[in-house]
C-alpha cells in the first residue's frame, strides 16, 4: 500500500489504485443509500404530520356539517309548521329524509355490486388461454 491510502488525496502524478477506487465507490454508495433513506424517512414523517392535521380538520368540518344539517332540518320542520301542524311537518320531513336515505343506500349497493363483481377481463383471459391450448393441440 502507499502512504496516501490513509484518506489523503493521492499526489497529482500518482493515480489511485483500482482497489482504492472500488473502496471509494462502495463507501460513497453506502453514504448515498443512507442519505436517501434518511430523506425518505423525513418526507414520510412530514407527510404523516400533514395528513394528521388534514384528517383532524376534516373531522371538525364533519361535526359542523352534521350540526348544520340538524339546523336545516329543524328550520324545514318549523317552516312547514306555519302551514301545517308541527307533528305533520315533522312527519313529512322525516319521511322525505327516509326516502332520500333509501335512494342513496340503493344506489350505493348497486355501485358496490358493480365494484365487487368478477371482472369481464378474467373471462376473456380464460377464453384466450382455452383458444391457445386448443390451437396447440392441433
Amino acid at each position: 500500500m502507499t502512504d496516501w491510502d490513509d484518506g489523503r488525496p493521492p499526489p497529482a502524478d500518482q493515480p489511485p489504485s483500482v482497489g482504492r477506487l472500488i473502496e471509494q465507490i462502495s463507501e460513497q454508495a453506502t453514504r448515498l443509500v443512507r442519505a436517501e433513506i434518511a430523506l425518505a424517512k423525513a418526507e414520510a414523517t412530514e407527510k404523516a404530520k400533514r395528513s394528521g392535521i388534514g384528517v383532524g380538520l376534516l373531522a371538525g368540518a364533519l361535526v359542523i356539517v352534521l350540526y348544520a344539517v340538524g339546523v336545516l332540518i329543524w328550520s324545514g320542520i318549523t317552516g312547514l309548521a306555519e302551514a301545517w301542524p308541527l307533528w305533520l311537518s315533522a312527519l313529512v320531513i322525516g319521511v322525505a329524509m327516509l326516502l332520500l336515505a333509501g335512494l342513496l343506500g340503493w344506489i350505493g349497493v348497486k355501485q358496490l355490486k358493480k365494484a365487487t363483481s368478477k371482472p369481464e377481463t378474467i373471462d376473456r383471459v380464460k377464453d384466450d388461454v382455452a383458444t391457445v391450448k386448443e390451437g396447440m393441440k392441433r
